[in-house]
């Protein structure tokens, strides 16, 4: 099913926050308006805003405290992405200029306060103190996953364990967090959103490996190629491949992570490797598998079109091609 297809039973839902999106960003400082409305121009694919009104849908009544959920999971996302690009020095996100590239690093920074200190403040006046600590609670998440994955990456030292606990803080529990938060929004029970925060932490996860699948992918797909391999990250598909050679090969192929990360033909000469040992086939599967959990909590819900497309939209984000 295309995404379009998906969005079809909160499609006039989106609309609406796509508008109150853009107002929740107005600023007395013209510098920022521009900014921002650069970002809103910069739309990806809303998957997150997604899955806060559908995961309302399927647990309750979607409502305007649904929209305002939905604008704070986008608000925190946005800043997040500004903040990363920053730190990455990434002069590309989603196929255009970064917002660092265009207006410099100290002025990326001020925006992204400036969107986190907005999410911050609509959850504040309106009330919104459940949700509000479930996004404060996955910043918290975020932060810590970033901070752990430097770590591990300064030393080279990842297992499939840590990489499992690094992207379920940084990728994963904003998606729990947008499950999670529609469903409350809803009016659902404790023992539902709970449901549905595991729902988004499963396919979050499943979300994130396909990520980590793109970065060793020939397609276009509007992320600077190997940006994992130059950044020195050991993902899903590098390390089983480090798993599955000799201890004189493995000590070769981190030293040519360590030191040539930045050489286009060493880069070249890893991921090559990580294709010859199947370290995709074996991420795309574990992908397939987390995916599969994710949809087997949706059993629970009733069915109908919020459902359908909320099963569709986990097919989507392990099939995606960028």
């Amino acid at each position: 099913m295309e995404l379009e297809s998906i969005k079809e039973p909160v499609a006039a839902e989106m609309a609406a926050f796509a508008q109150n999106l853009q107002d929740s960003l107005q600023s007395k400082v013209e510098l920022m308006n521009v900014i921002t409305g650069y970002l809103m121009r910069v739309e990806g694919k809303q998957i997150r805003p997604l899955f806060v009104f559908l995961c309302a849908g399927v647990s309750g009544e979607i409502n305007p405290g649904t929209n305002r959920a939905a604008i704070l999971v986008e608000l925190l996302h946005t800043a997040s992405l500004v903040h990363d690009d920053v730190v990455d020095a990434s002069s590309l996100r989603r196929g255009r200029y970064s917002v660092n590239a265009l207006w410099r690093n100290k002025t990326a920074i001020r925006a992204g306060d400036f969107i986190f200190a907005r999410s911050m403040l609509l959850a504040l006046e309106n009330g919104d103190f459940g949700v509000l600590k479930i996004l404060s609670d996955t910043l918290i998440a975020m932060a810590e996953g970033e901070l752990l994955q430097m770590e591990k990456a300064r030393r080279l030292l990842v297992d499939e364990n840590v990489y499992y606990e690094i992207i379920k803080r940084k990728t994963a529990s904003l998606i729990a967090a947008c499950c999670s938060a529609g469903a409350l929004s809803a009016g659902a029970d404790p023992k539902t959103v709970k449901k549905l925060h595991t729902f988004g932490e499963l396919a979050g996860i499943a979300f994130q490996i396909r990520d980590d699948i793109f970065d060793y992918s020939d397609d276009q797909t509007g992320k600077p190629p190997a940006m994992d391999v130059k950044e020195k990250k050991i993902t899903l598909p590098l390390l089983f491949a480090l798993q599955h050679c000799t201890k004189r090969e493995r000590k070769r192929w981190l030293q040519l992570l360590k030191n040539h990360h930045d050489n286009p033909r060493k880069i070249a000469e890893i991921i090559n490797f990580v294709k010859v040992s199947g370290g995709l086939d074996y991420a795309a599967a574990k992908m397939q598998e987390y995916a599969d959990k994710a949809l087997l909590i949706l059993n629970h819900f009733p069915q109908g079109p919020m459902l359908t497309s909320l099963e569709a939209l986990i097919r989507f984000t392990t099939s995606r091609k960028k």
